[in-house]
């Protein structure tokens, strides 16, 4: 089952995240049968705010669970994090 996840940024905290920055792309890296797209969101001076993922898991436990073990989530970098169930129907396979 896919899910996308919304995450948004704290306020004033673009420090943080380049700091995570290598942990969490490395973690993504280890999963590429749950990460099937994954990018930040930009503000409107080009620099992430937050970060868009879509993953392949069972079930939202699951799914939660994998972002609970994401370096952003335990740097504490994000204000929210909104996951929904997503069906893939045209563009690239996943």
């Amino acid at each position: 089952m896919h899910f996308v996840a919304i995450c948004l940024d704290r306020p004033d905290s673009l420090s943080k995240r380049l700091e995570n920055r290598a942990a969490h792309l490395a973690f993504l890296g280890e999963k590429p049968e749950v990460v099937k797209l994954a990018g930040p969101f930009l503000d409107s001076a080009g620099q992430p705010c937050g970060s868009m993922l879509i993953l392949d898991c069972p079930d939202e436990a699951a799914a939660l669970a994998f972002l609970a073990r994401d370096p952003y989530a335990g740097a504490d970098l994000f204000a929210s994090v909104e996951l929904r169930a997503y069906k893939p129907v045209l563009g690239a396979a996943l």
